[in-house]
C-alpha cells in the first residue's frame, strides 16, 4: 500500500431510512468506499454504535458525531501514514479510541475506515476483495430469511427469523435459484391463505403473515418448498433472538402465549427440531446463558447446529468463552458487532480452530455494500446469511455471490 492521502466520511441512509456512515479512503493510485450496516435486534455486548441523540434530527439517530470523528480525529492520525497491514491499521484506530467498546469514536466510524482500508488494499494490489481478506476460496451457501417475527415484524411470532437454505445445491447459482423460486411460491401461498394484504415484506425482505404459532410459519414454508419442487433440497433455520422475549425479572421466556422456564424452552426447541427439517437454531436463550446453550447443543447434537450471535457478538473473548463451555458449534459473524475487520477475522479464526462452522451475516439495517460476501469467501465461511431475495440491499449481496460464482 502506498501512503494514505485522504479519508472522508459522509452521512447516508441505510435500508430502514436511518442514517449510517460511509467512508472513502484514498491513496495516490485509488479510492475505496465502504458503507456501514446497523442492527435492530442488537446484543448488549456489541461494540458501541455512535448516534447523535438529537431529537430534532432524524429522531435522534443521526451519525454526525461519528462523521466528525472520521473527518477530524481519525483523519489527523492516518493521513500521510502507510500502515503495514490491516491489523496495524485497525489497531491504530482502536488505540486512538481507547475504549473496549469503541464508544469514544464510535464503532460505526472505526468500522467504516476498516472496511474501506481493506477495499483500498485490494484495489491497490489489483486483486479481488476476498483475496485481500483471506486466502480461502470457498463459496458459502446462502441462508434466506423469508418469514419474519419478533423485532422484525408486526405479527405475534416470538421467534424472529424463519430461514431456508438449499442443502443439495452444488453451487451458489443453484442455491440462489432454489431460494428465489421458493420465496415466490411462499408469496403466492400467503396471498391465497391470508389475502394479498399480508404479502408486504419486512426489513430483511421476509414476509410477516398474521400468525403467532411457529409451527404455522414452518408449515407455510414447507408447503411453498413443495409447491416449488424443492422439498428435498430446502431445510429450515430459525433465529429465535431470545433476548427479545426473555423476562429478566423472572428468567422466563414468553413463547406462544406461555411463560417457559429455561428447561421448558429447551424441551420446546428439541421438539421443534425433532418434528421439522430444522438444521440450525440461532440465539435460543438470552445472551448470558452459556450453560443453557451448551445443554441444548448436547440435546440436539447431530440434528441441528446451535449458532451464537448475541451470545458471542463476534467478540474474540466471548467466542473463546463459548468454545470453552461448548455452548455452540457455529459462529454468526457480523463485522459491525465488533467494529473492525481484524477483530471479526480473529473471532472467525477462533471458531474455526474449535471445529465450529462460521456464518457471515447481514444486518437488518443494510446498505448496498456487498462486503460480507467477500469476507465470507476470504475467511472460508461455510454459510452466509443474506436475507430474502428481495429489496436492493439484499439482492446486492446475492448478485455479488453470483458474480463471483460465475467467475470461479
Amino acid at each position: 500500500m502506498t501512503k494514505i492521502t485522504d479519508v472522508h466520511a459522509t452521512e447516508i441512509l441505510d435500508s430502514r431510512g436511518n442514517p449510517t456512515v460511509q467512508v472513502t479512503l484514498s491513496n495516490k493510485s485509488a479510492d475505496a468506499t465502504a458503507k456501514v450496516p446497523s442492527g435492530a435486534s442488537t446484543g448488549r455486548y456489541e461494540a458501541h454504535e455512535l448516534r447523535d441523540n438529537d431529537a430534532d434530527r432524524y429522531r435522534g439517530k443521526g451519525v454526525q458525531r461519528a462523521i466528525t470523528n472520521v473527518n477530524t480525529t481519525i483523519r489527523q492520525h492516518i493521513v500521510e501514514t502507510n500502515p503495514s497491514s490491516q491489523a496495524v491499521f485497525d489497531q491504530t484506530l482502536n488505540e486512538l479510541d481507547g475504549t473496549n467498546t469503541k464508544s469514544e469514536l464510535g464503532a460505526n466510524a472505526i468500522l467504516g475506515c476498516s472496511m474501506a482500508y481493506a477495499r483500498l488494499t485490494a484495489k491497490t494490489n489489483g486483486e479481488p476483495l476476498h483475496a485481500t481478506l483471506g486466502d480461502n476460496n470457498r463459496l458459502p451457501t446462502p441462508y434466506a430469511n423469508i418469514i419474519n417475527g419478533g423485532d422484525h415484524a408486526g405479527n405475534d411470532l416470538a421467534l424472529q427469523e424463519f430461514m431456508i437454505t438449499p442443502i443439495t445445491a452444488a453451487t451458489p447459482v443453484e442455491a440462489t435459484k432454489i431460494i428465489a423460486e421458493t420465496y415466490h411460491e411462499l408469496h403466492d401461498h400467503i396471498a391465497a391463505t391470508y389475502g394479498a394484504q399480508h404479502t408486504g415484506v419486512g426489513d430483511e425482505g421476509g414476509f410477516a403473515p398474521p400468525v403467532s404459532d411457529p409451527e404455522e410459519a414452518i408449515e407455510l414454508i414447507t408447503t411453498a418448498a413443495k409447491q416449488a419442487g424443492h422439498a428435498d433440497s430446502v431445510r429450515l433455520a430459525v433465529d429465535a433472538a431470545a433476548n427479545e422475549f426473555h423476562d429478566e425479572s423472572t428468567n422466563t421466556y414468553r413463547v406462544d402465549g406461555k411463560s417457559l422456564r429455561t428447561d421448558e424452552l429447551t424441551d420446546y426447541y428439541t421438539d421443534l427440531i425433532n418434528d421439522h427439517p430444522i438444521i440450525s437454531l440461532e440465539d435460543p436463550f438470552h445472551d448470558d446463558d452459556f450453560e443453557a446453550f451448551a445443554s441444548l447443543l448436547d440435546a440436539v447434537h447431530g440434528q441441528a447446529r446451535i449458532v451464537g450471535d448475541d451470545l458471542t457478538v463476534s467478540n474474540p473473548e466471548r467466542v473463546e468463552t463459548a468454545v470453552d463451555l461448548q455452548s455452540a458449534d457455529e459462529l454468526l459473524l457480523k463485522v459491525n458487532q465488533i467494529g473492525s475487520v481484524t477483530e471479526a477475522k480473529r473471532a472467525a479464526s477462533i471458531a474455526h480452530s474449535a471445529g465450529w462452522d462460521v456464518m457471515v451475516s447481514h444486518r437488518s439495517g443494510e446498505t448496498s455494500d456487498p462486503f460480507i460476501i467477500d469476507l465470507a469467501i476470504g475467511i472460508g465461511a461455510k454459510h452466509v446469511k443474506i436475507g430474502a431475495p428481495c429489496r436492493g440491499e439484499r439482492t446486492a449481496k446475492y448478485n455479488r455471490l453470483l458474480e463471483l460464482a460465475h467467475s470461479d
